[in-house]
């Protein structure tokens, strides 16, 4: 499993030269280093929630069709049941 300081690594990587923000019409300007380290904080901790939910689906599906397979049935019995 990943940490929070092993995500935000992985995000300065990806973000080598800092992080800008606004827009084409107002121009664009880098955050200062805390607000930097605020946002891969930020994103860091928002990756690892996704990941989280993304194993526990995983997770709940291996267990579903587990109890499937258990009762000798299969996801397209399940269709074919209009289930």
């Amino acid at each position: 499993m990943t940490t929070l300081k092993q995500m935000i690594e992985v995000i300065r990587a990806e973000n080598p030269d800092g992080i800008r923000v606004g827009s084409d019409e107002a121009g664009y300007t880098n955050l200062n280093s805390d607000e930097y380290e605020a946002q891969l904080k930020d994103w860091a901790q928002a990756r690892l929630e996704k990941l989280s939910r993304l194993e526990n689906t995983e997770s709940a599906k291996t267990t579903a069709q587990a109890k499937l397979a258990a009762l000798g049935l299969t996801t397209d019995d399940l269709k074919a049941l209009g289930l």
